[in-house]
């Protein structure tokens, strides 16, 4: 039997200082040989860091911790906009992928949609993170377009645009 992720929605500093932690342990674990570590820090403090996420919140973002067996695992960041939910975060410790959580965070994600009526789901990947990507397709995502977005000090995200049609019921 499959254990089943909790989902928590994020509503204190502390849940907050817990994301951006474990945000700032994965990339560090993840990203060396698709970005490098001076982007890896630069993107970390620009989006993942408590400060930058605090100021998402501010804007309307949501995080969810998700958690297995009482243990904090990983978390997701989303935002309602023009009818679908963008998926700006989603991520797992290294130990706990390959186990079907994500697949159960997604089916999270799509019961948020349709509970609130948004169509779909889309996201950005870096076009070279090849095994997100897969992960992605598998999921029922498809590329729309490709963007290279400047986020300063000289680098570029260089990303597909990825999105999954929901069913609302």
């Amino acid at each position: 039997m499959q254990r089943q992720l909790q989902f928590q929605k994020v509503s204190s500093h502390e849940q907050l200082q817990a994301l951006a932690a474990l945000a700032d342990q994965i990339w560090h674990e993840f990203f060396p040989g698709i970005i490098s570590e001076g982007q890896i820090d630069y993107m970390v403090e620009k989006f993942q860091s408590y400060q930058a996420m605090k100021a998402q919140l501010a804007e309307g973002y949501e995080y969810y911790q998700f958690f297995l067996d009482g243990q904090f695992v990983g978390y997701t960041g989303i935002h309602p906009e023009n009818g679908k939910l963008f998926l700006s975060k989603l991520y797992l410790k290294k130990e706990y992928r390959g186990q079907g959580l994500a697949s159960q965070a997604f089916s999270f994600l799509e019961d948020y949609c349709r509970e609130r009526g948004l169509t779909a789901i889309w996201l950005t990947v870096n076009r070279h993170n090849d095994h997100t990507v897969q992960v992605y397709e598998h999921k029922g995502f498809v590329t729309v377009r490709e963007q290279a977005a400047d986020i300063g000090h000289g680098y570029v995200m260089d990303d597909f645009v990825m999105e999954k049609n929901v069913e609302v019921l």
